[in-house]
């Protein structure tokens, strides 16, 4: 897969991309978790969301936030990272200015940043929000939510705690004009350890009803329907 390096508003940002065939796929970008607990683009969760989208044909790209592997800077707990994200969209943009429609998906930390990347560009038509950390940041930004998404946890979150979460999403769910999917997989902690395969079937199955691939209703026997709200 071809490595990248870009500007980013601290110096060089190192990503990897794969890009479609065609030039008109949307694009996506996906966010890793904390860069002071491990976090990489190379996070298990984060690979496999990679490469979910390519196989649905979006030109998709995952990056290290500053400070992380190759890319320059220091961790600047969100407002930096935020701008990174920020950077590595216009740049994808740039690079593919034919794209139609765009996604953003995160994991944890990624999460936070990802949302809020979110209510900053108009043209993000979709979202996934992993194990978003209601109880370690401010969410409040997110008012209006300007685009339907998913919001996927387990239940035995001892970082993200599962009620925080849920008053997120009962929040977002009172608002008007988006429709947010809230999954909860029974059984998972916040790194989906050994449920990795699950967790990624749900966002796989999320992201083919809203590209029209399959029927709504349709969920496979293998995973818990999903609960929505609109």
């Amino acid at each position: 897969m071809p490595e990248v390096i870009f500007t980013g508003p601290a110096g060089r940002l190192e990503g990897r991309l794969q890009a479609s065939a065609n030039r008109r796929a949307p694009l996506a970008i996906v966010l890793h978790p904390h860069p002071h607990f491990g976090g990489t683009m190379n996070n298990q969760i984060i690979y496999n969301l990679f490469y979910m989208f390519k196989e649905r044909d979006f030109t998709v790209l995952r990056f290290n936030f500053r400070g992380v592997g190759r890319s320059q800077g220091e961790f600047d707990h969100g407002a930096g990272e935020l701008a990174d994200a920020a950077s590595a969209l216009d740049w994808l943009q740039a690079v593919h200015p034919e794209a139609q429609g765009c996604w953003i998906a995160g994991f944890s930390f990624g999460a936070w940043i990802g949302m809020q990347l979110l209510m900053r560009r108009p043209e993000v038509e979709g979202f996934m929000s992993i194990a978003p950390p209601a109880n370690l940041h401010d969410f409040s930004f997110l008012a209006p939510c300007p685009s339907s998404g998913l919001i996927i946890h387990g239940d035995r979150d001892r970082v993200a705690i599962p009620k925080d979460t849920q008053t997120l999403v009962d929040k977002l769910k009172l608002q008007k004009g988006i429709k947010i999917t809230h999954s909860i997989i029974p059984g998972a902690n916040h790194f989906f350890d050994g449920q990795v395969d699950e967790l990624v079937g749900h966002c796989s199955d999320y992201l083919d009803v809203r590209l029209g691939r399959r029927p709504a209703e349709e969920t496979p026997e293998a995973l818990p329907a999903p609960t929505t709200g609109e």
